[in-house]
């Protein structure tokens, strides 16, 4: 059986959990070399542990210019190039406004915002002509969020960085989207509110998607897998909602 993504590098942010994870196991499962960072070292060796194929935690953090200069010079040394760029790494709390601290604001944008240039940037001198860039979004891009207003804001600057971004790589064929999940079971999400209270959240959630269940990771990583793979050669500067129709309708 053919694999999709067969003697490709790709390089996937936060790729220690949630869909990060699944992102990275379905690349090596489709003959990838993969690559993901994390910013604790025992959840990176665990997910390294937990992916099937030729992998490598690097110990990272999205936001910081120096970390992104280190992951690239393991890249660099163990591959000498890259064909795929997921920048995952991201996250978000709530607030409303009239609640929303400097701090949170940082920490969102710092973490979304900052952390996908710093990756995209970074890889640059690696990538390959014909790469692909996948940008991790949400549907909170296209949507309002009560009391996740910040983080909502957050993602649709990763929108614009797909559309802008295939205008500035235009030349060198390297096509950049956006994937823009709907709720997903996710350690991210759970984290959102107290442990007793993660099944009333997703059941919250699911009662707000024509499909009337959140995602499952792995589905979100078949959408990733597709932006990455041949088949999306001529799939550029788009939004992909895998929402289960929470956006659409």
């Amino acid at each position: 059986m053919t694999q999709v993504l067969a003697g490709k590098v790709a390089v996937i942010t936060g790729g220690t959990s949630g869909i990060g994870l699944a992102i990275a196991q379905r690349y090596a499962a489709e003959g990838a070399r993969v690559f993901i960072t994390g910013r604790r070292q025992e959840a990176l060796d665990a997910a390294v542990a937990q992916i099937d194929g030729e992998v490598t935690g690097v110990r990272a953090d999205a936001a910081s210019a120096t970390d992104a200069e280190a992951l690239y010079a393991v890249v660099r040394e163990a591959a000498g190039r890259i064909d795929i760029v997921v920048a995952n790494a991201g996250g978000g709390s709530f607030a409303p406004l009239g609640e929303i601290t400097e701090q949170q604001y940082r920490d969102t944008f710092d973490s979304n915002v900052l952390g996908t240039l710093l990756t995209v940037q970074g890889a640059l001198p690696l990538l390959v002509d014909g790469a692909s860039i996948v940008l991790l979004s949400s549907t909170t891009s296209a949507l309002g969020g009560a009391s996740f207003s910040v983080y909502a804001a957050s993602k649709a600057a990763i929108r614009n960085f797909a559309r802008s971004w295939a205008l500035d790589l235009k030349d060198r064929g390297i096509r950049v989207n956006a994937l823009a999940p709907g709720s997903t079971r996710t350690p991210g999400i759970l984290g959102l509110v107290p442990e007793d209270q993660g099944q009333g959240l997703l059941d919250s959630f699911a009662a707000q998607v024509p499909l009337g269940r959140v995602a499952d990771p792995s589905e979100i990583a078949g959408a990733a897998l597709f932006l990455a793979s041949p088949d999306a050669s001529y799939v550029n500067g788009i939004e992909l909602f895998a929402d289960g129709g929470l956006a659409q309708v």
